[in-house]
């Protein structure tokens, strides 16, 4: 599957919480040279109880499990739809970071289209996690030192830890060195995602995404949306914006009552068999 050029590898599983050693399958499938390649490993299966439909587990790239991905939590309704598992207009899948509710916009072929309930953002330094001497309600405009270069950094969490920065332009040398240091910079205790964020207009942002655990991506949903409220929180756009990815656009609204909402695509790739679990 693959959403704005964000690809991941969705797997039907009896019961995602019974999985044995799926970091180290996770590493193996995602290899691009050994593996059949992408950006993570999403594992689903239908619920038990009574308030989602369906369960989830992502996995990076690096086999580290997240706690929630925007993209590869629409890739899993587009799969779910195109296997014929599900056919109401809403689908619930439960995450790490709690149950997201989708909603089908459109469906051409392998091409579904949906809006998703991401939540409320954090903004609280303790909840993000963002390790400050003086905690605080909002980490905005932070200074934080990087390989001797200063930047503004605004810290949030859509259920996954975020820092945007807000630069001029993409052709910056130090985005390169910036987005693997601030990743693993010792104030944020469970790393984070990184998002270096261009101002269009008020209505239109353009992001670039280094993704924790996995690299450059061409997209991020969860990382949209706080880039999204990042900017807002700055003053520097309205609440809701066309968000420019390298692999395509996507729609985030920041709701009056908090919630943010994530419009987008997910379109079906391939299927196939994984013969390692032969070998």
């Amino acid at each position: 599957m693959q959403g704005m050029g964000n690809d991941f590898l969705v797997a039907p599983v009896d019961d995602v919480d019974g999985l044995v050693a799926i970091d180290e399958l996770a590493r193996l499938m995602c290899d691009r040279h050994f593996g059949a390649g992408a950006d993570g490993l999403v594992v689903t299966s239908r619920s038990r109880g009574a308030t989602a439909d369906f369960n989830s587990r992502i996995f990076n790239a690096d086999g580290g499990e997240a706690e929630v991905s925007g993209n590869g939590t629409r890739c899993v309704a587009a799969y779910l739809y195109y296997s014929g598992l599900w056919r109401n207009p809403e689908i619930r899948i439960a995450t790490a970071a709690g149950i997201k509710t989708g909603r089908l916009i459109s469906n051409n072929k392998l091409h579904y289209e949906f809006q998703f309930d991401m939540g409320r953002p954090i903004l609280a330094s303790r909840d993000i996690p963002v390790d400050l001497e003086h905690p605080v309600d909002r980490v905005v405009g932070h200074r934080l030192t990087v390989a001797g270069k200063d930047y503004e950094v605004t810290c949030t969490s859509m259920g996954n830890p975020h820092c945007s920065i807000v630069v001029e332009d993409f052709n910056d040398k130090n985005m390169a060195e910036a987005g693997p240091l601030i990743e693993s910079h010792g104030i944020f205790p469970n790393r984070t995602n990184v998002e270096f964020v261009r101002i269009v207009s008020r209505s239109e942002i353009e992001v670039r995404f280094w993704e924790r655990g996995v690299g450059w991506t061409n997209s991020s949903g969860t990382g949209s949306c706080a880039a999204a409220v990042s900017s807002a929180l700055r003053g520097l756009t309205d609440r809701a914006v066309t968000v420019k990815t390298a692999g395509g656009h996507l729609a985030v609204r920041w709701s009056s009552d908090d919630i943010v909402y994530l419009t987008g695509a997910a379109e079906v790739v391939y299927e196939g068999k994984w013969l390692g679990l032969l070998a």
